[in-house]
C-alpha cells in the first residue's frame, strides 16, 4: 500500500492540473452580433455570453447590478466602443481582465455619418438623434470585412488564454471566413436587382450593409420613440412618400414607431422590419451569417413585392 500511495497522489494531482489547464475561458460580448462572431470562433469549445437581452437597445441600455457583476467577472469582454454602448465606459473602469473595443482594432473599415447622409430626403427627414453628422457609424458589424477582423482578434485572444485549443480557434476562423465568402456571393446575387428601388428607414443603422451590396436608403424618418411628432412633421413625411410612390418603410424590432400606420395609411407603401441586431438568433457557429442573410432577404422581399 505504501508503494502505491505516492503514485495515487501524483495521479490525483495530475487531474487537478489538467482540470485547471482546461478551465473554460469566459467570454462576454456587449451585443448579440459580437456574441455570434465569438460563437463561430469558439465553436466546439464553449459558448460565449451576451450582456444585452433580446430587444434591448445598445444606445440606451440601463445596466442592472447583475450585469455589472458579469462585466467584472469574465475573462474576455468585447464591445463596439463608446460610440455605441455609452452606458459601459464607467463600469469598465473597474475591470482588470482583458477588454476589447472592436471599433479600435487595426484593419477595421469604419464609416462616419456624413453631413449629406440624408441628401435624398427633404425637410421631412431629420438627422437621427443618435447619429450626429461626423460621428462614427458604430453599426460596424454589418460589414463582413469588419467581422473577419473581429473574429481574428478573438481567436488570437482565446489562443493566448487557452493554448490547448489554439489550433481549434484558428481552424474555426478559417471556416468562418470561407462561409463569409459564400455569404457575400449569395447576398450580391440576391440584392443585385433592387439597387435602384427606393426605401425609407426609421433608424440609420444599415449603411455598412448597403455600401457592401450596392444599396442606398432614400431617407430616414428619424423619430424618438417617446415623442410623437407634430401634425406638420407627419404631413411632410407623407408628402415625401407620395412623391416616391411605391416603396417600403422599414422599422426595427421589437417596436414599430407609433406613427408608422398613420404615416402610410392610404399610400402604396409597405411597412416591414429589418433586424440589425438579430437579437433572438441562437449563438451557433452560423449565427452571424444568418443575421445578415435574413437582413438581405427581408429587404429584398419587401422591395421585390412592390
Amino acid at each position: 500500500m505504501s508503494r502505491l500511495f505516492p503514485v495515487f497522489v501524483v495521479f490525483v494531482a495530475s487531474l487537478f492540473v489538467t482540470g485547471a489547464a482546461q478551465a473554460e475561458v469566459k467570454v462576454l460580448t456587449s451585443i448579440k452580433p459580437l456574441q455570434l462572431i465569438a460563437a463561430a470562433v469558439q465553436d466546439g469549445v464553449a459558448v460565449p455570453e451576451v450582456l444585452l437581452p433580446p430587444g434591448a437597445s445598445p444606445h440606451n441600455y440601463a445596466l442592472r447590478p447583475s450585469d455589472v457583476r458579469r462585466v467584472q467577472s469574465v475573462d474576455l469582454l468585447y464591445w463596439i466602443g463608446p460610440d455605441m454602448e455609452s452606458f459601459l465606459p464607467r463600469v469598465l473602469k473597474g475591470r482588470t481582465a482583458a477588454t476589447v473595443a472592436v471599433q479600435d482594432l487595426p484593419g477595421m473599415k469604419l464609416r462616419r455619418f456624413a453631413e449629406d447622409s440624408h441628401s435624398h430626403a427633404d425637410e421631412a427627414d431629420e438627422h437621427d438623434h443618435d447619429h450626429r453628422p461626423g460621428s462614427l457609424d458604430a453599426h460596424l458589424w454589418l460589414s463582413t470585412v469588419n467581422a473577419r477582423v473581429i473574429a481574428a482578434r478573438m481567436a488570437s485572444d482565446l489562443a493566448a488564454a487557452d493554448p490547448a485549443n489554439a489550433a481549434r480557434y484558428q481552424s474555426n476562423v478559417k471556416a468562418f471566413n470561407e462561409r463569409l465568402d459564400a455569404l457575400d456571393a449569395r447576398l450580391k446575387e440576391r440584392l443585385a436587382t433592387i439597387g435602384d428601388k427606393p426605401y425609407f428607414v426609421f433608424h440609420e443603422a444599415f449603411d455598412y450593409f448597403e455600401d457592401a451590396y450596392g444599396l442606398k436608403h432614400t431617407g430616414v424618418f428619424s423619430v424618438a420613440a417617446e415623442v410623437q411628432p407634430g401634425a406638420q412633421h407627419v404631413a411632410a413625411m407623407r408628402t415625401r412618400l407620395q412623391e416616391v410612390g411605391k416603396t417600403c418603410v422599414f422599422s426595427e424590432p421589437p417596436l414599430r414607431p407609433r406613427l408608422a400606420e398613420t404615416l402610410v395609411a392610404g399610400l402604396p407603401v409597405k411597412l416591414a422590419e429589418l433586424d440589425a441586431l438579430g437579437g433572438y438568433t441562437p449563438a451557433t457557429a452560423q449565427g452571424y451569417e444568418q443575421v445578415l442573410e435574413k437582413l438581405g432577404n427581408d429587404l429584398a422581399g419587401c422591395l421585390e413585392s412592390l
